[in-house]
């Protein structure tokens, strides 16, 4: 049976020509004409990599500073100890803790965006692999999510970092800010994932990297991107 879809995004679709990949800009400009639910939607970007997720040396994962953040409140939990836990605290961190924040995500608390810990933590951190793993939230040094400097971690996370994983069908999406963000903010924000994402390459791939990549918003259908925008992905 065929997914209903509403008036709104039916809407919406009409505005999107079939078959065609748009340049970023008129892409921008084509998902800021659409009719908007009552909420400010979140916008974002979703890869399609020419890589085998279940090769380990084919895994992408990064991050990336948003030059205008993501435009929503970053929830952030610290495993940490000692003078680092404070710094978390003075940063900003919503939960600090060590072996009671351990305990608590053991019981199944995990409301929170992103997770940071100290490298002599991880010993104890890895035991909630299993929980954390699968929500893209386990700390890990190529992300900047382990680190003795709590503070700095926070405040980059807090203010616009995203962090971004291949999944299991060889894909990544991530957020690049929100609908009423201007024009020009959404793309400079795009542009700067795009960018990661290809510098994330790994050495191993071959043939076309970036296959596809679709820009949408919350509830609202996806653009295609044309291939120039990441045309220096391939080969």
């Amino acid at each position: 049976m065929a997914k209903h879809r509403s008036k709104r995004y039916q809407k919406a679709a009409a505005l999107v020509q079939p078959g065609k990949n748009y340049p970023l800009a008129d892409a921008i400009g084509t998902v800021k004409q659409f009719p908007v639910p009552k909420f400010n939607p979140t916008v974002t970007l979703s890869f399609r990599l020419g890589v085998d997720p279940r090769k380990s040396d084919q895994m992408v994962r990064g991050s990336v500073s948003l030059p205008h953040g993501t435009g929503r409140n970053v929830r952030v939990a610290v495993f940490a100890q000692g003078a680092a836990a404070e710094a978390a605290k003075a940063a900003g961190a919503e939960h600090v803790g060590y072996e009671d924040l351990i305990k608590r995500v053991l019981d199944g608390f995990t409301d929170f965006d992103s997770a940071i810990a100290t490298p002599d933590a991880m010993t104890e951190v890895r035991k909630i692999a299993r929980v954390l793993g699968p929500r893209g939230l386990m700390p890990n040094p190529k992300t900047g999510t382990v680190t003795d400097d709590t503070a700095k971690a926070v405040k980059e996370v807090k203010a616009g970092r995203v962090d971004y994983k291949l999944d299991k069908n060889g894909n990544i999406s991530g957020s690049i800010g929100k609908l009423d963000f201007s024009a020009e903010q959404l793309t400079e924000n795009a542009r700067a994932f795009i960018d990661s994402v290809v510098r994330a390459k790994p050495a191993s791939a071959k043939g076309n990297y970036v296959q596809a990549v679709t820009l949408a918003a919350s509830m609202l259908p996806g653009v295609p991107l044309e291939a120039a925008v990441h045309a220096k992905a391939g080969a």
